[in-house]
């Protein structure tokens, strides 16, 4: 089921224990369900974020219901609202989406101002090993501008993702100094993950966040760790699919990613 250029590049585990143990292996990503779970509106799972915090420090998600977007940073977990306003997670919470890790970064680099989010995404290009590989990021700066989102709290019966999409809040942020958390997974990770970069933004007074739609970047630090390990917690009643999906499926994470709003990368 898992496409080969993934099983030479990323080593893909699942596991469906209720009650997780941390001490997992140094460098290896966890990840509870998956982006294909999401787009079909399974918008609750088991995972607590009390359970979360045991698998990483650093990440990024979603909570229960779509209630929020979720950025974890130096193992504190935070929750942007609808409208892009900041709370501390309880334990007892739980997502149905989130991907963490135990940040160690070992590449360490200051980063000149970018004009927009593409800007940015092509100066980490040039510094971050080939495409192919999967990084985590805290990048720490000055921000003049940027463009986020949420989606409010949703209830049963669950829609797609794709068209809670439409009624996301869209909102601005800045100037700020904060810090943008995020990934960068093969485009042939997805259906598991989101291909390519994905990122939410926190400001440095723990007020103001979320989903990253685009950005002026005045410049900062990048701190970055590459993983080839994934271990992967699904829900009860989903499987791990193959990366090589459908057009349909492909159109869908590709309007969850756009989001309505230009060319810039979105999603839970």
């Amino acid at each position: 089921m898992i496409d080969e250029r993934m099983l030479k590049s990323l080593h893909v585990e699942t596991m469906r224990r209720t009650n997780l143990d941390g001490g997992h292996a140094p460098h290896q990503l966890f990840q509870a369900s998956t982006i294909g779970a999401l787009l079909d509106g399974v918008y609750e799972g088991d995972v607590s974020f009390a359970e979360l915090a045991s698998q990483g420090d650093t990440g990024i998600g979603t909570l229960n219901g779509l209630d929020g977007e979720m950025i974890a940073l130096d193992g504190k977990f935070f929750r942007a609202d609808a409208d892009g306003r900041i709370n501390p997670i309880e334990e007892e919470a739980k997502t149905p989406f989130a991907v963490l890790a135990d940040f160690q970064p070992s590449i360490d680099r200051k980063l000149a101002g970018s004009s927009t989010f593409e800007d940015l995404k092509s100066e980490l290009d040039l510094i971050l090993p080939h495409e192919g590989t999967v990084v985590v990021m805290c990048i720490d700066g000055a921000f003049g501008e940027i463009t986020a989102r949420s989606v409010p709290r949703q209830e049963r019966p669950y829609r797609p993702l794709t068209e809670v999409i439409d009624d996301q809040h869209v909102f601005t942020i800045g100037p700020a100094r904060g810090n943008l958390v995020g990934f960068r997974f093969p485009e042939w990770t997805a259906g598991i993950e989101v291909g390519g970069y994905h990122f939410h933004f926190i400001d440095e007074a723990r007020e103001r966040g979320g989903h990253v739609l685009d950005l002026v970047f005045r410049g900062g630090r990048l701190r970055a760790e590459v993983s080839s390990d994934l271990c992967v917690k699904l829900p009860r009643g989903i499987e791990l699919g193959s990366p090589d999906l459908s057009t349909r499926t492909r159109e869908a994470i590709e309007k969850t990613e756009r989001g309505g709003v230009g060319g810039s990368n979105v999603g839970p």
